[in-house]
């Protein structure tokens, strides 16, 4: 089973993402992601944060908050 993308929110310009999911033991987590217009490539990870756990979407979301600064700080 995979993980289940619950929110991706972007920053303004859409040069990055941060997504929050949950994974099938029902732990939360997010990843920030990075893309490139230029090169066509979609999205890749940027941020190492895949596998840090939390038992709350609003664990999670706090958390990413802080090494995302265009997310805010309150579940959308």
């Amino acid at each position: 089973m995979k993980n289940r993308v619950l929110n991706s929110i972007e920053t303004p310009e859409g040069g990055r993402c941060i997504d929050l999911f949950i994974r099938p033991d029902g732990s939360f987590g997010f990843e920030m992601y990075r893309r490139d217009a230029e090169t066509l490539t979609g999205w890749f990870p940027i941020g190492s944060y895949i596998n840090t756990s939390f038992p709350t979407e609003d664990a999670a979301h706090h958390a990413a908050s802080a090494v995302a600064p265009w997310l805010p700080t309150e579940k959308l």
